[in-house]
């Protein structure tokens, strides 16, 4: 089926400024609550939100095979197991509905008053129930860095860093969308020449600038997936904040992983970004070091070129942007994260996320964590507001952002943003 969606002469009837992440060729996919109370799962062109359930009870998607009720539900579960064939229809559609050419919908007054919303009307959720979570630790240039500062230099990646996309399971309960505040942790610590550990707050909350990817019904138990068939099963991707307690991870780390210092709180933007939308702007991904397995082994561009950055905002200041990085960076792609998942048979189920791990580039402002870009601590940053960090303060917004552009086509994902509160209380 072709991506006429992604028709980047398609014009649409609806306002879309200039520099907007969400143009007719976007047409992403999230959850949200109407100004009714109603939940729906809908698509967003320019500064409109657009409810797919009414739109699909009116008769627009009419020729595509769809259960009556696949978008008046809270999650898109089940339209993302329903596969590539019907995303890839859903999409064209929409962008047909939508064109600048097509009267049907924008003649008719009724249908629009049902169909549309203004942002400040609507209440975005999580798009997704996740059953499960994974994140890798993907970026080179980011294990390199922590290599580095608590390791030996010269043996900053551990031997099986350049032979496996190496990741862990995470919490999926304490995955949040944009705007919901998250507070400081508590946990416990090994303070600076201390040998007994303390219990309380972190004193080094940091945030760690990921993409995910979420995946549709992919394996049996026991079936692995090729790398080169691997893309047929994500949907699409998000902007990801995997916030991290640094000090709360240094003691407890070894010898299982991250636990506490991860599971707090993890952030995502809450529209999902197909895979087809990001067809224009595949790259060619870092040649690898070292020779890599057969089944890790691709053909093809299977990067993208993903521009990101993050800003810190202190309460009542201006943002303070902090990091430019890019998804392209990334040693490890997509397909091979989800090949080396599915290597031993694990089963992958519609709704499941993937983290990339901390997206950190070759320079010292691309780095995509506080602990690097602060290097431990030593180097502070300066606000706009003449105040410095070392970490993320209390009362602290953090806000990442990501968008791919190219011959006047931009693609964004929003942005994901997110206050960080002090130790919670309870009231």
């Amino acid at each position: 089926m072709p991506l006429s969606a992604n028709n980047p002469d398609r014009k649409s009837w609806l306002h879309v400024d200039k520099n907007s992440d969400f143009p007719i060729q976007n047409i992403p996919f999230g959850v949200f609550l109407t100004r009714d109370d109603i939940i729906t799962i809908g698509t967003r062109i320019g500064d409109t939100a657009i409810d797919l359930g009414a739109l699909h009870q009116l008769g627009y998607f009419d020729g595509i095979p769809l259960t009556d009720d696949i978008f008046l539900q809270d999650t898109l579960n089940d339209f993302i197991a329903d596969g590539r064939k019907t995303w890839r229809a859903v999409r064209n559609r929409i962008a047909e509905v939508f064109d600048a050419e097509n009267d049907a919908l924008k003649n008719n007054v009724k249908h629009k008053e049902i169909v549309l919303f203004r942002l400040d009307e609507i209440e975005m959720q999580l798009p997704v129930h996740i059953g499960d979570y994974t994140d890798f630790y993907s970026s080179i240039e980011h294990a390199t860095n922590v290599g580095t500062m608590f390791r030996d230099p010269d043996n900053a990646l551990l031997p099986n860093w350049l032979h496996i996309p190496v990741g862990y399971h995470g919490r999926s309960s304490s995955i949040i969308p944009s705007g919901i505040p998250v507070h400081r942790p508590q946990g416990q610590t090994l303070p600076n020449g201390a040998t007994e550990p303390v219990y309380g707050p972190s004193r080094l909350v940091d945030f760690e600038l990921e993409m995910a990817f979420i995946t549709t019904d992919a394996n049996d138990l026991g079936e692995s997936i090729p790398v080169d068939e691997a893309e047929e099963y994500i949907f699409g991707l998000v902007v990801f904040n995997d916030w991290s307690a640094r000090d709360i991870q240094k003691w407890e780390y070894v010898p299982l992983g991250p636990f506490l210092a991860k599971n707090f709180a993890s952030s995502i933007s809450p529209w999902i970004v197909t895979l087809d939308a990001l067809e224009p702007f595949r790259v060619q991904g870092p040649k690898p070091i070292k020779p890599q397995l057969e089944y890790l082994q691709y053909s093809g561009k299977k990067s993208f070129d993903i521009n990101l950055e993050v800003a810190i905002q202190p309460k009542g200041a201006k943002e303070t942007v902090v990091s430019k990085s890019n998804f392209k960076y990334m040693y490890w792609n997509m397909a091979q994260q989800l090949a080396h998942h599915t290597a031993n048979g694990c089963p992958i189920n519609s709704g499941d996320m993937m983290g990339s791990g901390t997206i950190s580039g070759p320079t010292e402002d691309s780095y995509g964590s506080m602990l690097e870009l602060t290097w431990k601590g030593e180097k502070p940053i300066k606000m706009k507001d003449g105040s410095e960090r070392k970490f993320i303060n209390d009362n602290d917004t953090v806000i990442m952002r990501g968008y791919c552009e190219n011959d006047g086509t931009r693609i964004g994902f929003g942005e994901v943003k997110t206050e960080l509160l002090p130790v919670y209380t309870k009231k």
